[in-house]
Protein backbone atom coordinates (compact mmCIF):
# COMPACT_ATOMS: atom_id res chain seq x y z
CA UNK A 1 0.00 0.00 0.00
CA UNK A 2 1.53 3.28 -1.07
CA UNK A 3 1.89 6.57 1.20
CA UNK A 4 -1.49 7.81 -0.09
CA UNK A 5 -3.54 5.06 0.00
CA UNK A 6 -2.52 4.67 3.62
CA UNK A 7 -3.29 8.23 4.45
CA UNK A 8 -6.60 7.70 2.77
CA UNK A 9 -7.12 4.76 5.06
CA UNK A 10 -6.57 6.45 8.13
CA UNK A 11 -8.32 9.33 7.24
CA UNK A 12 -11.48 7.82 6.37
CA UNK A 13 -11.54 6.20 9.77
CA UNK A 14 -11.71 9.76 11.51
CA UNK A 15 -14.34 12.19 12.19
CA UNK A 16 -15.28 14.61 9.26
CA UNK A 17 -14.74 17.71 11.40
CA UNK A 18 -11.13 16.73 11.96
CA UNK A 19 -10.06 15.55 8.83
CA UNK A 20 -9.20 19.08 7.30
CA UNK A 21 -6.63 19.31 10.42
CA UNK A 22 -5.41 16.61 9.93
CA UNK A 23 -4.83 17.33 6.06
CA UNK A 24 -3.41 20.51 7.12
CA UNK A 25 -0.46 18.59 8.88
CA UNK A 26 0.69 16.71 5.72
CA UNK A 27 3.23 17.97 2.88
CA UNK A 28 1.63 19.83 0.04
CA UNK A 29 1.97 17.13 -2.32
CA UNK A 30 0.25 15.05 0.18
CA UNK A 31 -2.49 17.26 1.07
CA UNK A 32 -3.38 17.90 -2.77
CA UNK A 33 -4.07 14.50 -3.78
CA UNK A 34 -6.39 14.01 -0.58
CA UNK A 35 -8.25 17.32 -1.00
CA UNK A 36 -9.21 16.50 -4.28
CA UNK A 37 -9.87 13.07 -3.32
CA UNK A 38 -13.91 13.42 -3.58
CA UNK A 39 -15.00 10.03 -2.21
CA UNK A 40 -12.92 11.05 0.71
CA UNK A 41 -15.17 14.42 1.59
CA UNK A 42 -18.68 13.37 -0.47
CA UNK A 43 -21.38 11.68 1.38
CA UNK A 44 -22.54 8.06 0.47
CA UNK A 45 -25.41 9.48 -1.62
CA UNK A 46 -23.12 11.83 -3.44
CA UNK A 47 -21.20 8.73 -4.78
CA UNK A 48 -21.73 6.79 -8.21
CA UNK A 49 -23.74 3.86 -7.71
CA UNK A 50 -21.19 0.82 -7.58
CA UNK A 51 -22.86 -1.25 -10.49
CA UNK A 52 -21.64 -4.28 -8.18
CA UNK A 53 -24.50 -3.51 -6.09
CA UNK A 54 -27.23 -2.16 -8.31
CA UNK A 55 -26.60 -2.91 -11.67
CA UNK A 56 -25.09 -1.45 -14.90
CA UNK A 57 -27.37 1.58 -14.44
CA UNK A 58 -28.21 3.61 -17.37
CA UNK A 59 -29.59 6.29 -15.36
CA UNK A 60 -28.46 7.99 -12.32
CA UNK A 61 -31.38 10.09 -11.38
CA UNK A 62 -30.68 12.68 -8.43
CA UNK A 63 -33.75 14.47 -7.35
CA UNK A 64 -32.55 16.55 -4.88
CA UNK A 65 -33.04 19.85 -3.07
CA UNK A 66 -31.50 23.32 -3.11
CA UNK A 67 -28.64 23.35 -1.37
CA UNK A 68 -28.07 19.82 -1.47
CA UNK A 69 -24.48 19.60 -3.56
CA UNK A 70 -26.42 18.40 -6.85
CA UNK A 71 -23.78 20.61 -8.76
CA UNK A 72 -20.94 18.92 -6.74
CA UNK A 73 -22.21 15.44 -7.48
CA UNK A 74 -22.79 15.49 -11.20
CA UNK A 75 -19.23 17.75 -11.57
CA UNK A 76 -17.21 14.58 -9.62
CA UNK A 77 -18.98 12.15 -11.51
CA UNK A 78 -17.47 13.67 -14.67
CA UNK A 79 -14.19 14.33 -13.37
CA UNK A 80 -14.02 10.16 -12.54
CA UNK A 81 -15.28 9.06 -15.80
CA UNK A 82 -13.08 11.36 -18.10
CA UNK A 83 -9.93 11.29 -15.78
CA UNK A 84 -10.26 6.95 -15.33
CA UNK A 85 -10.19 6.75 -19.49
CA UNK A 86 -13.31 4.67 -19.31
CA UNK A 87 -15.09 6.85 -22.20
CA UNK A 88 -13.93 9.12 -25.17
CA UNK A 89 -16.66 11.64 -25.60
CA UNK A 90 -18.96 13.16 -22.87
CA UNK A 91 -22.20 15.29 -22.91
CA UNK A 92 -22.91 17.95 -20.29
CA UNK A 93 -26.45 19.62 -20.66
CA UNK A 94 -27.81 22.39 -18.80
CA UNK A 95 -30.94 24.18 -18.93
CA UNK A 96 -29.15 27.35 -21.23
CA UNK A 97 -25.67 27.57 -22.79
CA UNK A 98 -24.86 29.95 -19.94
CA UNK A 99 -26.13 27.21 -17.16
CA UNK A 100 -23.67 24.75 -18.89
CA UNK A 101 -20.79 27.43 -19.07
CA UNK A 102 -21.44 29.23 -15.35
CA UNK A 103 -22.89 26.58 -13.23
CA UNK A 104 -21.70 23.43 -14.82
CA UNK A 105 -17.89 24.37 -15.88
CA UNK A 106 -16.39 27.71 -14.20
CA UNK A 107 -19.09 27.47 -11.32
CA UNK A 108 -17.46 27.39 -7.68
CA UNK A 109 -18.79 23.82 -7.77
CA UNK A 110 -18.11 22.66 -11.18
CA UNK A 111 -16.03 21.14 -13.46
CA UNK A 112 -12.68 23.13 -13.90
CA UNK A 113 -13.12 23.80 -9.57
CA UNK A 114 -12.93 20.06 -8.65
CA UNK A 115 -10.42 19.35 -10.83
CA UNK A 116 -6.71 19.13 -9.33
CA UNK A 117 -4.46 20.99 -11.02
CA UNK A 118 -2.77 18.27 -13.23
CA UNK A 119 -6.06 16.53 -14.31
CA UNK A 120 -7.88 19.58 -15.04
CA UNK A 121 -9.22 20.47 -18.66
CA UNK A 122 -8.64 22.89 -21.02
CA UNK A 123 -11.96 25.00 -21.69
CA UNK A 124 -12.85 25.89 -25.12
CA UNK A 125 -15.82 28.03 -24.89
CA UNK A 126 -15.91 28.95 -29.08
CA UNK A 127 -16.17 25.32 -29.36
CA UNK A 128 -18.06 24.10 -26.25
CA UNK A 129 -15.76 22.07 -25.34
CA UNK A 130 -13.46 20.57 -22.79
CA UNK A 131 -10.43 18.50 -23.70
CA UNK A 132 -8.78 16.69 -20.85
CA UNK A 133 -4.90 15.97 -20.67
CA UNK A 134 -5.48 12.13 -21.05
CA UNK A 135 -8.21 12.92 -24.18
CA UNK A 136 -11.49 12.66 -22.96
CA UNK A 137 -13.55 15.29 -24.39
CA UNK A 138 -16.78 17.05 -23.51
CA UNK A 139 -18.92 18.53 -25.69
CA UNK A 140 -21.80 21.29 -24.21
CA UNK A 141 -24.93 21.23 -25.23
CA UNK A 142 -28.42 23.35 -24.29
CA UNK A 143 -31.87 22.58 -23.23
CA UNK A 144 -33.13 25.19 -25.27
CA UNK A 145 -31.96 23.63 -28.58
CA UNK A 146 -32.98 19.59 -28.53
CA UNK A 147 -31.38 19.16 -31.96
CA UNK A 148 -27.80 19.77 -31.29
CA UNK A 149 -28.17 16.51 -29.78
CA UNK A 150 -29.71 14.87 -32.80
CA UNK A 151 -26.48 12.92 -34.42
CA UNK A 152 -23.49 13.10 -31.90
CA UNK A 153 -22.65 9.90 -30.28
CA UNK A 154 -21.39 9.74 -26.39
CA UNK A 155 -20.30 7.29 -23.46
CA UNK A 156 -21.13 9.62 -20.62
CA UNK A 157 -23.30 12.68 -20.30
CA UNK A 158 -24.37 14.55 -17.10
CA UNK A 159 -28.30 16.32 -17.25
CA UNK A 160 -28.29 19.67 -14.89
CA UNK A 161 -31.51 20.52 -14.12
CA UNK A 162 -33.75 18.27 -16.49
CA UNK A 163 -36.50 19.28 -15.48
CA UNK A 164 -36.43 23.27 -16.49
CA UNK A 165 -35.22 22.27 -20.34
CA UNK A 166 -37.77 24.17 -22.36
CA UNK A 167 -37.90 20.85 -24.71
CA UNK A 168 -37.37 18.49 -22.04
CA UNK A 169 -38.33 15.53 -24.09
CA UNK A 170 -37.07 15.99 -27.16
CA UNK A 171 -33.45 16.96 -25.50
CA UNK A 172 -33.76 13.79 -23.55
CA UNK A 173 -35.37 11.66 -26.35
CA UNK A 174 -32.44 13.05 -28.67
CA UNK A 175 -29.03 12.37 -25.75
CA UNK A 176 -30.24 8.79 -24.99
CA UNK A 177 -30.20 7.72 -28.58
CA UNK A 178 -26.81 8.96 -29.12
CA UNK A 179 -25.43 7.35 -25.75
CA UNK A 180 -23.87 4.41 -27.31
CA UNK A 181 -20.38 4.50 -26.91
CA UNK A 182 -17.51 2.14 -25.11
CA UNK A 183 -18.98 -0.61 -23.21
CA UNK A 184 -21.25 0.91 -20.58
CA UNK A 185 -22.59 4.47 -21.27
CA UNK A 186 -24.69 5.82 -19.21
CA UNK A 187 -25.81 9.28 -17.96
CA UNK A 188 -26.56 11.31 -14.50
CA UNK A 189 -28.88 13.33 -13.96
CA UNK A 190 -29.10 16.37 -11.39
CA UNK A 191 -32.17 18.00 -10.77
CA UNK A 192 -34.69 19.69 -8.43
CA UNK A 193 -37.68 17.22 -8.74
CA UNK A 194 -40.84 18.66 -11.02
CA UNK A 195 -43.27 16.20 -12.25
CA UNK A 196 -42.53 17.06 -16.36
CA UNK A 197 -43.50 13.74 -17.84
CA UNK A 198 -39.25 12.58 -18.62
CA UNK A 199 -39.19 12.89 -14.29
CA UNK A 200 -42.16 11.17 -14.06
CA UNK A 201 -41.31 8.14 -16.55
CA UNK A 202 -37.77 7.52 -15.23
CA UNK A 203 -39.27 7.59 -11.26
CA UNK A 204 -42.10 5.24 -12.53
CA UNK A 205 -39.55 3.02 -14.22
CA UNK A 206 -37.73 2.86 -11.13
CA UNK A 207 -40.56 2.40 -9.02
CA UNK A 208 -41.37 -0.98 -11.71
CA UNK A 209 -37.97 -2.33 -11.20
CA UNK A 210 -38.38 -2.41 -7.38
CA UNK A 211 -41.68 -3.86 -7.42
CA UNK A 212 -40.48 -6.82 -9.71
CA UNK A 213 -37.23 -7.17 -7.53
CA UNK A 214 -35.34 -6.60 -10.43
CA UNK A 215 -31.84 -4.46 -10.24
CA UNK A 216 -30.86 -1.12 -12.76
CA UNK A 217 -28.57 -3.04 -15.05
CA UNK A 218 -29.91 -1.16 -18.35
CA UNK A 219 -32.66 1.20 -16.36
CA UNK A 220 -32.81 3.59 -13.47
CA UNK A 221 -30.76 4.03 -9.99
CA UNK A 222 -32.73 6.95 -8.04
CA UNK A 223 -31.39 9.18 -5.51
CA UNK A 224 -33.28 11.59 -3.30
CA UNK A 225 -31.61 14.10 -1.49
CA UNK A 226 -32.57 17.28 0.90
CA UNK A 227 -31.59 20.66 1.50
CA UNK A 228 -31.46 19.38 5.02
CA UNK A 229 -28.33 16.61 4.27
CA UNK A 230 -26.22 19.59 3.61
CA UNK A 231 -27.49 22.02 6.22
CA UNK A 232 -24.10 22.30 7.65
CA UNK A 233 -22.35 23.32 5.09
CA UNK A 234 -24.70 25.99 3.94
CA UNK A 235 -24.41 29.88 4.89
CA UNK A 236 -26.79 30.51 7.92
CA UNK A 237 -28.22 33.72 5.64
CA UNK A 238 -29.44 31.10 3.44
CA UNK A 239 -30.89 28.66 6.29
CA UNK A 240 -32.69 31.82 7.60
CA UNK A 241 -33.86 33.60 4.97
CA UNK A 242 -34.69 30.49 2.61
CA UNK A 243 -35.24 27.32 4.54
CA UNK A 244 -36.86 28.36 7.69
CA UNK A 245 -39.04 30.74 5.02
CA UNK A 246 -40.12 27.99 2.87
CA UNK A 247 -39.96 24.28 4.92
CA UNK A 248 -43.42 23.32 5.55
CA UNK A 249 -44.93 24.80 2.85
CA UNK A 250 -45.75 23.16 -0.78
CA UNK A 251 -43.02 25.30 -2.49
CA UNK A 252 -40.55 23.78 0.22
CA UNK A 253 -41.88 20.37 -0.22
CA UNK A 254 -40.69 20.34 -3.68
CA UNK A 255 -37.32 22.89 -3.56
CA UNK A 256 -36.32 21.63 -0.40
CA UNK A 257 -37.15 18.47 0.56
CA UNK A 258 -37.27 16.97 -2.86
CA UNK A 259 -40.40 15.83 -3.33
CA UNK A 260 -42.25 15.19 -6.87
CA UNK A 261 -45.46 16.83 -6.57
CA UNK A 262 -48.01 15.91 -9.19
CA UNK A 263 -51.05 17.06 -10.21
CA UNK A 264 -54.15 17.25 -7.54
CA UNK A 265 -57.43 15.20 -9.33
CA UNK A 266 -59.49 18.67 -8.39
CA UNK A 267 -57.20 20.75 -10.01
CA UNK A 268 -58.91 22.52 -13.27
CA UNK A 269 -56.02 21.55 -15.75
CA UNK A 270 -54.67 17.94 -16.21
CA UNK A 271 -51.22 17.60 -16.80
CA UNK A 272 -52.00 14.90 -20.09
CA UNK A 273 -54.34 17.60 -21.56
CA UNK A 274 -51.51 20.22 -21.65
CA UNK A 275 -48.77 17.23 -22.90
CA UNK A 276 -51.04 16.19 -25.59
CA UNK A 277 -51.48 19.38 -26.91
CA UNK A 278 -47.68 20.90 -26.63
CA UNK A 279 -46.08 21.46 -29.64
CA UNK A 280 -42.51 22.28 -30.52
CA UNK A 281 -42.42 25.40 -32.36
CA UNK A 282 -45.01 27.72 -33.97
CA UNK A 283 -45.27 29.75 -37.16
CA UNK A 284 -47.37 32.81 -38.82
CA UNK A 285 -49.16 34.10 -35.69
CA UNK A 286 -51.08 36.69 -36.29
CA UNK A 287 -51.87 38.63 -32.99
CA UNK A 288 -48.85 38.34 -30.06
CA UNK A 289 -49.97 39.71 -26.65
CA UNK A 290 -48.26 39.79 -23.01
CA UNK A 291 -50.41 39.63 -19.96
CA UNK A 292 -49.13 40.95 -16.30
CA UNK A 293 -50.60 40.27 -13.18
CA UNK A 294 -48.77 43.31 -11.10
CA UNK A 295 -47.49 42.75 -7.70
CA UNK A 296 -47.93 46.01 -5.51
CA UNK A 297 -44.87 45.28 -3.48
CA UNK A 298 -42.22 48.09 -4.38
CA UNK A 299 -39.19 46.05 -3.73
CA UNK A 300 -40.84 42.34 -3.87
CA UNK A 301 -40.64 42.15 -0.39
CA UNK A 302 -44.19 41.91 2.11
CA UNK A 303 -44.18 44.08 5.34
CA UNK A 304 -42.88 41.39 7.35
CA UNK A 305 -40.03 40.99 4.85
CA UNK A 306 -41.23 37.88 3.16
CA UNK A 307 -41.19 37.53 -0.35
CA UNK A 308 -44.01 38.94 -2.04
CA UNK A 309 -46.71 37.34 -4.79
CA UNK A 310 -44.38 36.98 -8.08
CA UNK A 311 -45.45 38.98 -11.09
CA UNK A 312 -47.18 37.17 -13.27
CA UNK A 313 -46.13 37.39 -17.02
CA UNK A 314 -47.22 35.31 -19.66
CA UNK A 315 -46.97 35.61 -23.52
CA UNK A 316 -49.38 34.52 -25.90
CA UNK A 317 -49.97 34.04 -29.52
CA UNK A 318 -53.19 33.36 -31.92
CA UNK A 319 -52.82 31.63 -35.40
CA UNK A 320 -54.87 29.45 -37.67
CA UNK A 321 -57.29 29.90 -40.36
CA UNK A 322 -60.50 27.63 -39.97
CA UNK A 323 -60.24 27.83 -36.74
CA UNK A 324 -57.75 29.66 -34.73
CA UNK A 325 -55.77 28.08 -31.79
CA UNK A 326 -53.75 30.15 -29.22
CA UNK A 327 -50.58 29.41 -27.94
CA UNK A 328 -48.51 30.29 -25.04
CA UNK A 329 -44.63 31.21 -25.69
CA UNK A 330 -43.33 32.03 -22.60
CA UNK A 331 -44.05 32.13 -19.06
CA UNK A 332 -41.66 35.14 -17.99
CA UNK A 333 -42.59 36.09 -14.22
CA UNK A 334 -40.61 37.64 -12.15
CA UNK A 335 -39.82 38.87 -8.29
CA UNK A 336 -38.96 42.58 -7.46
CA UNK A 337 -40.96 45.78 -7.85
CA UNK A 338 -42.52 47.81 -9.85
CA UNK A 339 -39.56 48.71 -12.37
CA UNK A 340 -38.39 45.28 -12.50
CA UNK A 341 -41.64 43.63 -13.63
CA UNK A 342 -41.89 46.62 -16.18
CA UNK A 343 -39.11 46.09 -17.35
CA UNK A 344 -39.83 42.49 -18.20
CA UNK A 345 -42.77 42.73 -19.83
CA UNK A 346 -40.62 45.42 -22.32
CA UNK A 347 -38.09 42.83 -22.97
CA UNK A 348 -40.75 39.98 -23.86
CA UNK A 349 -42.90 42.80 -25.99
CA UNK A 350 -40.19 43.39 -28.01
CA UNK A 351 -38.92 39.99 -28.04
CA UNK A 352 -41.96 38.54 -29.44
CA UNK A 353 -42.73 41.70 -31.59
CA UNK A 354 -45.96 42.08 -29.94
CA UNK A 355 -48.93 43.56 -30.96
CA UNK A 356 -50.41 44.47 -27.25
CA UNK A 357 -49.79 44.43 -23.37
CA UNK A 358 -53.02 43.84 -21.36
CA UNK A 359 -52.78 44.36 -17.55
CA UNK A 360 -54.71 44.02 -14.58
CA UNK A 361 -55.54 46.96 -12.92
CA UNK A 362 -57.45 45.93 -9.88
CA UNK A 363 -55.14 47.51 -7.26
CA UNK A 364 -54.54 50.93 -9.04
CA UNK A 365 -54.65 50.79 -12.84
CA UNK A 366 -53.43 54.21 -13.44
CA UNK A 367 -49.91 53.34 -11.33
CA UNK A 368 -50.11 49.98 -13.32
CA UNK A 369 -50.29 51.74 -16.76
CA UNK A 370 -47.82 54.89 -15.78
CA UNK A 371 -45.20 52.03 -14.60
CA UNK A 372 -45.47 50.56 -18.09
CA UNK A 373 -45.10 53.75 -20.04
CA UNK A 374 -41.87 54.95 -18.16
CA UNK A 375 -40.50 51.16 -19.13
CA UNK A 376 -41.55 51.63 -22.77
CA UNK A 377 -39.66 55.02 -22.33
CA UNK A 378 -36.69 53.45 -21.37
CA UNK A 379 -36.51 50.44 -23.78
CA UNK A 380 -37.16 53.12 -26.77
CA UNK A 381 -40.18 51.41 -27.87
CA UNK A 382 -44.07 52.48 -28.28
CA UNK A 383 -45.99 49.78 -26.09
CA UNK A 384 -50.14 49.79 -26.26
CA UNK A 385 -51.52 48.98 -23.24
CA UNK A 386 -54.86 47.89 -22.17
CA UNK A 387 -55.61 48.13 -18.28
CA UNK A 388 -58.52 45.47 -17.58
CA UNK A 389 -60.35 45.26 -14.67
CA UNK A 390 -62.06 41.74 -12.80
CA UNK A 391 -65.56 42.05 -12.24
CA UNK A 392 -66.02 38.33 -12.09
CA UNK A 393 -64.43 35.23 -9.87
CA UNK A 394 -61.06 33.82 -10.75
CA UNK A 395 -63.01 30.23 -11.06
CA UNK A 396 -65.67 32.08 -13.51
CA UNK A 397 -62.66 33.63 -15.70
CA UNK A 398 -60.88 30.62 -16.26
CA UNK A 399 -63.26 28.71 -16.97
CA UNK A 400 -64.12 29.56 -20.53
CA UNK A 401 -59.94 29.43 -20.88
CA UNK A 402 -60.30 26.20 -19.83
CA UNK A 403 -62.90 25.02 -22.54
CA UNK A 404 -60.88 25.94 -25.26
CA UNK A 405 -57.92 23.58 -23.52
CA UNK A 406 -60.95 20.85 -24.02
CA UNK A 407 -61.46 21.73 -27.40
CA UNK A 408 -57.92 21.27 -28.47
CA UNK A 409 -57.57 24.88 -29.21
CA UNK A 410 -54.50 25.85 -27.09
CA UNK A 411 -51.14 24.63 -27.13
CA UNK A 412 -47.95 25.40 -25.35
CA UNK A 413 -44.61 25.84 -26.87
CA UNK A 414 -41.86 23.85 -25.19
CA UNK A 415 -42.14 23.02 -21.46
CA UNK A 416 -43.83 26.04 -18.80
CA UNK A 417 -42.96 23.94 -15.85
CA UNK A 418 -43.88 26.67 -13.16
CA UNK A 419 -46.65 27.79 -14.96
CA UNK A 420 -47.84 24.08 -15.58
CA UNK A 421 -46.82 23.21 -12.42
CA UNK A 422 -49.25 25.73 -11.25
CA UNK A 423 -51.91 24.81 -13.54
CA UNK A 424 -52.17 21.22 -11.94
CA UNK A 425 -52.12 22.19 -8.91
CA UNK A 426 -54.33 25.49 -8.54
CA UNK A 427 -57.73 24.30 -7.28
CA UNK A 428 -60.90 26.15 -7.74
CA UNK A 429 -62.09 28.39 -5.03
CA UNK A 430 -58.33 28.97 -3.68
CA UNK A 431 -56.24 31.79 -4.36
CA UNK A 432 -55.08 31.71 -7.79
CA UNK A 433 -51.37 31.91 -8.39
CA UNK A 434 -49.99 34.74 -10.51
CA UNK A 435 -48.74 32.88 -13.76
CA UNK A 436 -52.30 31.51 -13.74
CA UNK A 437 -54.11 35.00 -14.07
CA UNK A 438 -51.85 35.84 -16.30
CA UNK A 439 -52.39 33.23 -18.60
CA UNK A 440 -56.16 33.78 -18.51
CA UNK A 441 -55.76 37.32 -19.54
CA UNK A 442 -54.10 36.44 -22.04
CA UNK A 443 -55.73 33.94 -23.52
CA UNK A 444 -59.12 35.86 -22.79
CA UNK A 445 -57.97 38.40 -24.56
CA UNK A 446 -56.79 36.46 -27.76
CA UNK A 447 -59.32 33.32 -27.83
CA UNK A 448 -62.92 34.30 -25.41
CA UNK A 449 -63.29 37.66 -26.34
CA UNK A 450 -64.95 37.58 -30.06
CA UNK A 451 -65.17 33.64 -29.95
CA UNK A 452 -61.48 32.86 -30.53
CA UNK A 453 -61.60 35.06 -34.33
CA UNK A 454 -57.86 35.91 -35.49
CA UNK A 455 -59.26 39.04 -36.65
CA UNK A 456 -60.98 40.06 -33.31
CA UNK A 457 -59.40 43.41 -32.40
CA UNK A 458 -58.48 43.50 -28.83
CA UNK A 459 -58.31 47.54 -28.54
Amino acid sequence: MSVIDSLRSSLAALSPEVIPEVVASLSDEEALVLWYDWRLWARAKQIMPDPARVGRWFVWLILAGRGFGKTRTGAEAVREVADSGQVERIALIGETAADVRDVMIEGPDGILAVSPPHERPVYQPSKRLLRWPNGCVAKTYSGEDPEQLRGPQHGFAWCDELAKYKYATEGWDNLTLGLRMGAWPRVVVTTTPKPITVIRELVAEWKTQQAEGRDATGGVTLTRGSTYENIENLPASFVRRVVKLYEGTTVGRQELEAELLDEDPRALWKRSEIDRLRVPFVADLVRVGVAVDPTTSEDGLRSDGRPADACGIVVGGIGGREEPHGYVLEDATVRGGPRVWADAVARVYQEYEANFVVAEGNQGGALVREVLDAAAGRAGISMPVRVVYASRGKVARAEPVHMYYEKGRVHHVGALPLLEDEMVTWLPGTKSPNRIDALVWILTELLVKGGGEVGARVF
